[in-house]
């Protein structure tokens, strides 16, 4: 995270990141930024997504070594990674993830710039969530995402872009999006094709 922005916040991640919600089938979940501890919980959210829901998101790989990787390095990260989590017979799982970049990849503003849209690592970022394949249409990603919308400005930020894009044919992701307030500015081609999408804060 850069030093401006820290200035803005105060400390690396604002306090009101970390709340309890419900879900639609009454259940309780609490909404915090992952630490250092998470990281064999992380290994087993990771591990138990299906082929599926990994087809359809790609920031990084599946694996235990990834999420210890990741655990391990959080504190000097510049991407808020953002967990949903429950708890069972007193033993917490993680059951949904979201990646908030700090700033945007060089990729992603490149694509941006030849449609004439300037991004900038000090006031965008950059959205990257999943679901547990069985949390999914439980309503826990809407909650995650409109509750890092309220305060992804505590943190300096004024748009958010989709890492790497939303894959065209995925219907359900951009009818989630646009429900969140992204609107369709581009397309593009890798072995398929996708769209960017961005949201004004």
């Amino acid at each position: 995270m850069n030093t401006e922005n820290q200035d803005v916040v105060g400390a690396k991640w604002p306090e009101q990141l970390t709340t309890s919600i419900t879900m639609r089938n009454g259940d309780a979940a609490t909404l915090r930024p992952m630490r250092k501890d998470d990281a064999e919980r992380f290994a087993v959210y990771l591990d138990a997504l299906s082929a599926e829901t990994r087809a359809r998101w790609g920031p990084h790989a599946f694996d235990g070594d990834t999420a210890r990787a990741i655990c391990r390095d959080i504190e000097s990260d510049d991407v808020l990674r953002y967990i949903a989590t429950t708890t069972n017979d007193g033993e917490e799982f993680i059951i949904a993830y979201i990646l908030l970049k700090m700033g945007v990849w060089d990729s992603d503003k490149a694509r941006y710039a030849a449609i004439g849209i300037d991004l900038t690592a000090i006031t965008d970022c950059t959205l990257a969530p999943s679901v547990a394949d069985a949390y999914q249409n439980s309503g826990i990603g809407s909650l995650m995402v409109s509750h890092l919308l309220r305060c992804a400005p505590l943190m300096g930020r004024t748009r958010i872009v989709l890492w790497g894009g939303v894959q065209a044919t995925n219907d359900r992701a951009i009818h989630f999006y646009s429900k969140c307030g992204f609107r369709k500015v581009g397309e593009f081609y890798t072995d398929k094709n996708n769209w960017d999408m961005i949201l004004l804060l």
